[in-house]
């Protein structure tokens, strides 16, 4: 017997940096803590791993050592700050009301004018050297006559408070108090650069999911959002000067709405976009102040620029110019025309973001701009010839160089993505390492600073697991682990070297997140792992410590409402058909490996007190299987409900299947059905075919399969060409079912006739000749197009129903 994984259906539960400039945090600061009514354990300077994993705080502190005793923290207790300190006033009151949200529990903030103290209150204490904890280190010292969170900086006291919030939320559900044991904890972050960074761009989010992003970044001590405004398909910012960027920019036609003039066709109402107003802008920035997050603004340049020429094709560089914003993804060949006129319009742009957006940085991307345009246009030929620029690469170091300095002139410091390392930049000029770690390390070397953000691992758009139900995202599965695993100092750096790595981020691209619900599923919870990762001491660095956190962590989601994935703890159910014997042994896991499985077969509830799983067990069908993750004594997700009959074994989902090839996989969303929900399928678009492995044909008699289809809205030049299309035996097609292999004998033939008026899944069927043995199937369209791409959603090969 062969497992597999059975396509059932699942409720998914979707349950600052404000100085100029970053000041990396001394190595030598520790901590002092008190647990939450737990066990607790004197740690050295050096703490184990296995010790830190009794303390449910992400991401964990560095030093930690106890005290003698306890204090209960109880409705009614005091906050004591300065009255004339504004952060400490706006501090205590977030303290206070996080509390309030996650355990019902009210504390009192209570302004003084000096070093008032109280028995039994939490105090906010401006420490008097203001290099002792850095800019964003902290002490926290839980005695049993209160708690003192000491810090330099305003930066250091919110995180201070911020894992106060988390231990006094170790265990869910309000309270009246919370019992904490006695500790002192001294903290500060690995690395000044924990970022996430959004596109909105591809998708467009509202103010209200921008800002619970930046919520959520605070509770894991994230400090750095990229925001990522602009690019081909859309302009989100408004510049008053060039009102035609929004107006025009930050519109655009469905992909695959009525031809390929839709845009000039649909009303208004219609049309794909939207934008953040300036006065929005500000109001974004003050929330991300008031946590302690600095917003990097992300103005592409020279490439990603479609959307900015098509509102002002003055400033382009090729004769073909489209009249419309694009909805196709993938690699566009419009460049800014490096010339004067130009770099005088994105001065401009640069000059009304820098005023919206006060922090050190501003991001011009640089990366993926195609030169043909430039090598076509003679006179942009004839400009370099004149500047003694030799090739094209050198002229966007040029073109890079110019608007850098535009941006150092004004004070701030320039980011971009590691193709503007070649040449002629500003020396303060920081680079972000998307193209794997390679950039960052030449960065470094070149006395530049970096940011580690290589493809794949911190890439969020990747899905999390393999399940039928995970959202659109890129077909390569991404797991909380591997995040974890990151190390984000290259070996092979000096010492000296390693001191310009300024720290990691992850970016969560949008082309395939289009709903604003998935932009948090796809964020979290690996962006926990990500500010472990950035903040916690190597030394601490634990997988089974961190997941043995993340109970509590998960939690907290559920207490703050943030939608998170829980792919790493559900249980996976696998399962091997007896179609003989109508049984089926099952085969369950989870991808964590953390914690212990329950299931119960009567439909109750799975818990602690019902079947734990040892091994592989056998069940005659139907039956229905309820399983749990269950780590001390919490339950991770809810538990996964399974419907085993002989017809649910017998389907496969896309992404159960293999594909035949894993160039360009995708998991892609196609058109709302009349239900709202929208089917997601699994392809590799460069080659449209799928493998079924190890069917026993014994008594199978035909084939369904529910297919569907989407527009090819992917801009992938000369890779286009290549994709292998077999040609169609009718006017419309077929999907093709050959044996053992993709080249084998053809067994069924099912034709598309049928399917294409559907935008919808349609169910195709097709009797089988009777067969025995073992064998795969290749599952492959036939079709004179790519355009629109047909994909598989389910197949099912069933007995004679006889």
């Amino acid at each position: 017997m062969s497992y597999s994984r059975n396509g059932f259906s699942r409720d998914r539960e979707y349950s600052r940096l404000s100085a100029a400039t970053i000041i990396r945090p001394s190595r030598n600061i520790s901590i002092v803590l008190c647990f939450v009514a737990g066990t607790w354990l004197a740690l050295p300077q050096e703490a184990s791993a296995a010790s830190l994993s009794l303390v449910s705080v992400i991401p964990i502190p560095v030093h930690i050592s106890p005290e003698p005793g306890d204090i209960s923290i109880k409705k009614g207790t005091l906050i004591l700050y300065d009255k004339s300190e504004a952060d400490e006033t706006r501090i205590a009151s977030y303290l206070a009301e996080k509390i309030k949200h996650m355990r019902g529990m009210v504390l009192v903030p209570y302004g003084t004018s000096g070093s008032t103290r109280d028995t039994g209150a939490i105090m906010l204490h401006r420490l008097s050297d203001p290099a002792r904890t850095g800019l964003e280190g902290y002490e926290i010292r839980v005695s049993p006559t209160g708690v003192t969170i000491s810090a330099s900086q305003t930066n250091g006291l919110f995180y201070g408070a911020i894992t106060l919030i988390e231990l006094m939320t170790q265990t869910s559900g309000h309270a009246n108090a919370v019992v904490l044991k006695c500790m002192q904890i001294q903290d500060a972050p690995r690395f000044p650069w924990r970022g996430l960074m959004l596109d909105s761009a591809r998708h467009f989010q509202s103010v209200t999911t921008v800002k619970a992003l930046i919520d959520a970044m605070a509770l894991h001590k994230l400090n750095m959002l990229q925001w990522h405004l602009t690019d081909d398909q859309g302009w989100r910012i408004e510049i008053k000067k060039y009102p035609r960027l929004t107006r025009i920019g930050a519109w655009r036609a469905p992909p695959g709405s009525a031809g390929p003039d839709a845009y000039h066709k649909l009303p208004k109402s219609r049309l794909y976009g939207g934008y953040y107003t300036q006065d929005q802008i500000r109001d974004v920035v003050a929330y991300a102040r008031m946590r302690n997050i600095t917003i990097v603004p992300e103005i592409e340049m020279p490439g990603h620029a479609m959307a900015a020429i098509v509102s002002y094709p003055e400033f382009g560089s090729g004769e073909g110019i489209p009249s419309r914003v694009t909805g196709y993804w993938g690699g566009f060949p419009y460049l800014y025309n490096p010339n004067e006129k130009t770099i005088a319009f994105l001065t401009d742009v640069l000059s009304e973001v820098m005023s919206l957006f006060p922090g050190p940085y501003i991001h011009v991307g640089g990366d993926e701009a195609l030169k043909d345009e430039w090598k076509e246009n003679p006179d942009i030929q004839a400009e370099m010839k004149s500047l003694g620029i030799a090739n094209e690469e050198d002229l966007q170091s040029w073109f890079i160089s110019r608007v850098g300095a535009y941006i150092t002139s004004r004070g701030r410091k320039m980011v971009g993505w590691d193709e503007i390392l070649r040449g002629g930049i500003p020396p303060d000029s920081t680079i972000m390492s998307w193209r794997g770690i390679g950039g960052a390390i030449a960065a470094v070397k070149a006395q530049h600073d970096a940011i580690l953000s290589p493809a794949p691992t911190l890439y969020f758009d990747n899905r999390q697991g393999s399940g039928v139900d995970e959202p659109p995202g890129r077909g390569y599965i991404l797991k909380l682990e591997d995040v974890y695993a990151f190390d984000p100092i290259p070996a092979t750096l000096s010492d000296p070297e390693r001191a310009h790595i300024l720290g990691l981020q992850a970016n969560i691209w949008t082309e395939h997140i289009s709903l604003d619900r998935q932009v948090s599923y796809m964020a979290f919870p690996r962006a926990a792992a990500l500010a472990e990762v950035a903040w916690s001491s190597a030394a601490s660095h634990d997988w089974n410590s961190f997941g043995s956190r993340m109970a509590a962590e998960l939690d907290r989601y559920r207490a703050l409402g943030i939608v998170f994935a829980p792919s790493a703890f559900e249980v996976n159910v696998a399962a091997a058909f007896e179609r003989k014997h109508s049984s089926a042994t099952i085969l369950l896991s989870t991808q964590a490996g953390l914690g212990d499985i329950y299931f119960t077969l009567d439909e109750t509830e799975p818990s602690e007190g019902t079947q734990q799983y040892s091994g592989p067990f056998s069940i005659k069908l139907p039956a229905k299987l309820k399983a749990v993750t269950i780590l001390d004594g919490r339950a991770l997700t809810i538990p996964v409900v399974k419907d085993l009959n002989d017809l649910s074994l017998l389907r496969r989902d896309s992404h159960e299947l293999e594909l035949c090839s894993d160039v360009l996989p995708l998991s892609l969303a196609g058109p709302a059905l009349h239900s709202g929900v929208r089917s997601v399928y699994l392809v590799d678009i460069l080659n449209p075919c799928w493998i079924d492995r190890q069917i026993d044909f014994s008594g199978l008699a035909e084939i369904e399969a529910d297919v569907g289809h989407i527009p090819f809205n992917f801009s992938i030049g000369a890779k286009r060409d290549a994709i292998r299309l077999r040609r169609p035996r009718t006017d419309y097609g077929e999907l093709e079912v050959r044996l053992d292999n993709c080249d084998g004998v053809l067994i069924a033939d099912l034709p598309l006739k049928s399917a294409i008026s559907n935008s919808g899944i349609t169910n195709l069927s097709a009797k089988l000749a009777p067969m025995s043995g073992t064998h795969d199937i290749c599952l492959e369209f036939t079709q004179n197009t790519i355009d629109p791409l047909w994909v598989l959603h389910t197949v099912k090969l069933l007995p004679s129903r006889q």
